[in-house]
């Protein structure tokens, strides 16, 4: 299976290697960057009206905040790319970002 050049591209072959099934569905978690608590947690109830399960969490050691959302998808280079310019587009104006993804590999 081939894959871009990109960090994303990165990741995706990566667990293509681990041997994840790219035919079915994963949970899929995206990363949002927020500047605080309070705004996470306004952006976690717009993203939701989107159809996203979040919960808002800061980082231990870096005391960053952050919106975490799931979805369940297949893994989808474009698909990916999509959600996160989706998710970078709805939290800009709460000071937010899209900041990665990740599966959880058993």
């Amino acid at each position: 299976m081939k894959f871009p050049n990109d960090a994303d591209g990165d990741a995706l072959r990566s667990l293509y290697k681990d041997g994840v099934d790219f035919k079915k569905p994963q949970s899929v978690d995206f990363f949002v960057a927020v500047p605080d608590q309070v705004t996470g947690k306004k952006l976690s109830q717009v993203l939701k009206e989107e159809g996203f399960n979040c919960f808002v969490e800061e980082d231990d050691e870096t005391e960053e905040w952050a919106c975490c959302c799931s979805k369940r998808m297949q893994l989808n280079y474009n698909e990916l790319i999509k959600i996160q310019t989706k998710l970078d587009n709805l939290s800009k104006p709460h000071g937010g970002y899209s900041d990665g993804w990740g599966v959880l590999v058993d």
